[in-house]
């Protein structure tokens, strides 16, 4: 009885540690390869707990590998576009313009239920007020309503504003995302003059540049190492 209470301690808490070191992130949150790894971690955990004829190192020992592997291709996606869309995939538009994509819902194997429904946790009940809705690669719904259309709005103060659209990241923590930034009909000189102005050398002093349709810029730059 002793053993199963110790190894079940021991089991508990290399999982807490492992999952605590993965980062902070609910079940929901949790990217592809993040929710597989987790699975499996589980799974492993609970084998030796199950029969104290296996040795307990030998629980342990793959939840560590896994680990591992988990924390290195993280790493690696995070310096690498191409790696992080293969292993976590891209965010795509349900509805751009107030118009629902078709062809990304079909793609995505979305239907319009789980739309509405995702819609009305966002507090949106009719989804001719929705201007974009996004499908995040952890699998959420996020959307943007129209301008007249949100709460205390220009609109109930008589007011048409402009219709800035939605804001594209152009550089992502050094990495210029040159699809987005061809989007916006902006170039490299634009942004090397952008750049400028804002006193970075490169976009590898930048951690987040922002651009919406109507030309708003939101930039932060880069912590210096200490």
């Amino acid at each position: 009885m002793a053993i199963v209470f110790f190894r079940t301690l021991i089991v508990y808490f290399a999982l807490v540690a492992s999952m605590r070191l993965m980062g902070k992130r609910q079940l929901g949150e949790l990217e592809l390869p993040e929710l597989v790894v987790a699975v499996l971690i589980a799974d492993l955990a609970s084998h030796p707990l199950q029969d104290i004829g296996i040795p307990l190192l030998n629980g342990l020992l793959p939840i560590i590998v896994l680990f591992c592997c988990e924390v290195l291709l993280s790493g690696a996606a995070m310096k690498s576009v191409k790696l992080r869309s293969l292993l976590f995939g891209r965010p795509c538009f349900l509805i751009e313009n107030g118009v629902i994509n078709q062809a990304e819902m079909k793609k995505n194997r979305f239907t319009l239920d789980e739309l509405t429904e995702e819609l009305r946790n966002n507090s949106i009940m009719d989804i001719a007020l929705v201007e974009y809705a996004i499908l995040e690669t952890s699998g959420q719904v996020n959307a943007m309503l129209y301008p007249e259309s949100k709460p205390v709005s220009a609109k109930d103060m008589n007011i048409s504003p402009p219709k800035n659209g939605y804001p594209s990241i152009i550089i992502n923590n050094g990495i210029v995302m040159s699809h987005n930034l061809k989007l916006l009909g902006r170039d490299e000189n634009w942004l090397k003059k952008e750049l400028k102005k804002k006193g970075a050398g490169s976009p590898e002093e930048v951690y987040l540049l922002m651009l919406d349709k109507a030309g708003n810029i939101y930039y932060a730059a880069k912590e210096q190492k200490k």
